[in-house]
């Protein structure tokens, strides 16, 4: 760059410069990072003059240094001198728009939309327009996809006459013979319709909207739909039905999935743009249909809608849709041969209750949670589960305990200990749900029979299931209803039950947290009820039993003060460090080295 070396103060940026030159693409890239900075000691008039135009002529980058540049470029009009001279961002910025890279173009055109705010109206018309124009005719089809994402940031702020040329550019672009740029202007649609004029949405659009909506290839079809949002919002009621159900219930009903997915994925949002009267006589069969979708993946999507759906339905006769279309499609839906169509509706069918009351809750939904509740899958049980506080209040807690906790407890209870865990799993989400005193009445002698179950992956998901509860409930709850009962265990004739003891007693180390946070006394919780319960079982007959006392002092120690560490923790510890079985010396020494009592 011109001068660069002979100024001392500027050795620094030509140093910089060399690394945009440099065959390692990571100095590059460090490199462009640093423009701001190269920028600032160049001064406004060298960076126009100077930098950008050695920026311009140099873009034949790796993807990553090209990538890097289109976003700086989008920061830099204070750096050539503000809007007076933003225009000079253009010309790297076009080139970088027309690059084979898709994720490099995108963020070009994302950093020219920016800057095309900074122009003044004669500026845009003069510098910006013509670049639009320019990408818009360009030879490859990357500049056309680009000049698509332009239209709608220049066309409020220019002429009549360039609005009519910008018009007919994409008019162009949506019949363009590319798949890819029809595909660019139909994600654009919508946008675009925002910005024009009413009159030339019913005249442009709209032909548009329909010629896109039967394009040959899907992935410009589904865009097309999302554009119908956009579009159904912008027209009056009375002319909705005419321009654009037509199209809409061409789409609902593509042969192509993804379509339909995109319709159904759609569906709160088309529903509110084509207001009540609409929803009722065409979307209510539309999305009947899309409930009992060939394809899963449709099925899902619109599942996934049923709440929203029925939510925005009118209020006068939203219960007798759904009663009579609505309900007798999610029935089957429960049953799904598809785990992710089950899933999806599950995440939202509780929300049915308070829509539909107490009374049809109870006569026709809680069948339906209860067979969810049993269903093969887990995120299916999940899902129900997390959402119980919708049903519960509607009908309240006993209702939904004498319906759907059986069900709760006879997981809990199944032959099959993998489906024990997954209860487990979710029982501090349930016992949130339920609140202290039902489980406690319901659930707690449930998580206490798991403690001493004969599988050892379920006893230890419910002693970590333990810690979930104290922090759910509260130290005071913990000291009252579970330390007693797990201390208690430390007399049971099966050493596995005993064992069981010293994991509560390591875990119960999580108490340390939870109680502090609630200013409750930890360590006299520890060194009165805990301690002297551990230290008598270092004379246990197992060796398992008394090496998990060495790791388990190992593990509350550090909360003991030093008086009960030296006369009660060593003494123990130093008697099971030459103990006759190998792992009980070794783990008795190694606690004796953490806590420093040599």
């Amino acid at each position: 760059m011109a001068g660069a070396d002979g100024d001392d103060s500027l050795y620094p940026i030509a140093v910089l410069i060399d690394e945009l030159r440099n065959e390692d693409v990571q100095l590059r890239l460090n490199s462009i990072k640093k423009l701001s900075t190269i920028a600032l000691a160049l001064g406004v008039e060298r960076t126009r003059t100077e930098l950008l135009p050695f920026l311009t002529d140099t873009i034949y980058d790796e993807d990553e240094v090209l990538l890097a540049l289109a976003e700086q470029l989008g920061n830099f009009t204070m750096l050539v001198g503000g809007p007076e001279y933003v225009h000079c961002l253009l010309p790297p910025l076009e080139s970088l728009a027309t690059v084979e890279e898709t994720v490099v173009r995108d963020k070009a055109v994302e950093s020219l939309r920016k800057i095309s705010q900074e122009h003044s109206p004669v500026d845009l018309e003069v510098h910006f327009e013509p670049l639009v124009k320019r990408l818009a005719s360009g030879d490859w089809f990357t500049s056309r996809t680009s000049a698509c994402g332009l239209f709608s940031v220049c066309y409020p702020r220019v002429s009549s006459t360039v609005k009519a040329e910008i018009r007919q550019h994409f008019r162009t672009l949506c019949s363009d013979d590319t798949p890819m740029v029809r595909r660019a202007a139909a994600s654009k649609l919508g946008e675009f319709a925002k910005v024009l004029e009413l009159d030339y949405v019913k005249s442009d659009i709209i032909s548009l909207f329909t010629a896109l909506a039967s394009d040959e290839q899907d992935s410009v079809r589904l865009l097309a739909v999302e554009a119908c949002v956009s579009i159904a919002t912008l027209l009056p009621q009375e002319d909705l039905e005419t321009l654009v159900m037509p199209t809409l219930r061409q789409a609902a009903e593509d042969k192509s999935w993804r379509v339909r997915y995109m319709v159904a994925d759609k569906f709160s949002e088309l529903q509110k743009a084509v207001g009540p009267e609409i929803t009722k006589n065409d979307l209510v069969p539309a999305f009947q249909n899309l409930l009992k979708d060939c394809e899963a993946e449709v099925r899902a999507a619109a599942a996934n809608k049923v709440k929203e759906f029925c939510e925005n339905l009118p209020e006068d006769n939203r219960e007798q849709i759904i009663m009579t279309h609505i309900l007798p499609c999610v029935k089957e839906l429960v049953s799904d041969t598809n785990q992710h169509v089950k899933s999806a509706l599950a995440s939202v069918i509780m929300g049915l209750s308070t829509i539909l009351g107490k009374d049809n809750t109870i006569e026709h939904l809680l069948p339906l949670f209860l067979a969810q509740l049993k269903d093969e899958c887990p995120e299916v049980r999940l899902n129900i589960i997390s959402n119980l506080d919708c049903v519960n209040e509607v009908i309240g807690i006993r209702q939904l305990s004498q319906s759907l906790l059986p069900a709760i407890v006879e997981l809990a209870e199944d032959a099959k200990w993998r489906v024990r865990l997954a209860i487990i799993e979710y029982m501090p989400l349930l016992a949130g749900q339920l609140g202290v005193e039902f489980f406690d009445e319901k659930l707690n002698t449930l998580c206490m029979a798991w403690l001493i179950d004969h599988v050892y992956a379920i006893r230890e998901a419910a002693t970590c299931n333990l810690m979930k509860l104290v922090e759910k409930f509260g130290a005071e709850w913990a000291q009252n209803t579970i330390v007693p009962k797990v201390l208690g265990m430390a007399n049971d004739p099966n050493y596995l039950h005993r064992m069981t003891t010293l994991f509560s007693c390591s875990h119960v180390y999580f108490l340390r947290v939870v109680v502090h946070c609630c200013g409750y006394p930890y360590r006299e919780i520890t060194t009165k009820q805990m301690l002297p319960v551990v230290l008598k079982m270092s004379n246990d007959q197992v060796a398992n039993v008394r090496f998990n006392v060495a790791k388990s002092l190992q593990k509350i120690g550090p909360v003991l003060d030093s008086n009960a560490l030296q006369t009660e923790v060593k003494p123990v510890l130093e008697k099971l460090a030459s103990d006759t079985d190998m792992d009980v010396k070794y783990f008795a020494q190694e606690a004796i080295s953490v806590l420093a009592l040599a």
